[in-house]
């Protein structure tokens, strides 16, 4: 029972410091400092994979230039868009940004109108987006809540070991023979 224990001690720790990573990922990502992007199709193919998670941050939009990989908000879908920038040229306070997948033929079919600052992809983690977005799932989510209430239980419910100091065991021995 005590293996049992431990193990379930274990994975709570081990998940606990998932929990902390998240809370931190929500946090720089409620606070504006990063945006998490899950990549849904193949447009950038093959540097950047459908399912991987691309970490974006701000970057001033000064300072793009044309070979850039950036997240702009599409007129289109109101969604960003991930695509290397093929022209970019001042407009007023601004700039008109045109745009293409690197797997696509052809250039994105509207031009971008930015200013200020933008998102731009930092880091890439291949595949994490495909498994955030299963996990977040209710197939596997309920089953995992399910799991982690399990663990719990085994921990409150299994009696944690009690250690056993040598000199108390002989002083109990000493005063049980004293007495008996």
């Amino acid at each position: 029972m005590n293996t049992l224990r431990r193990i379930a001690m274990v994975a709570l720790w081990a998940l606990a410091a998932v929990g902390i990573a998240c809370g931190l990922v929500w946090g720089a990502t409620a606070a504006g400092i990063i945006k998490p992007l899950i990549v849904i199709s193949g447009s950038m193919e093959p540097g950047i994979m459908t399912g991987d998670l691309l970490v974006a941050t701000k970057a001033s939009a000064a300072d793009l230039g044309v070979g850039d990989v950036v997240s702009l908000p599409s007129e289109l879908t109101s969604h960003l868009v991930t695509h290397r920038i093929v022209a970019i040229e001042a407009e007023g306070d601004g700039f008109l940004v045109t745009m293409k997948g690197d797997n696509n033929e052809f250039e994105d079919a509207l031009d971008y109108h930015i200013s200020g600052e933008v998102w731009k992809p930092t880091m890439q983690l291949a595949g994490a987006g495909t498994v955030i977005s299963r996990v977040t799932t209710p197939a596997v989510a309920i089953p995992l809540m399910i799991g982690l209430v399990a663990l719990l239980g085994i921990t409150w419910l299994i009696p944690a070991p009690v250690a056993r100091d040598p000199k108390t065991r002989s002083r109990a021995h000493r005063v049980a023979g004293a007495t008996g």
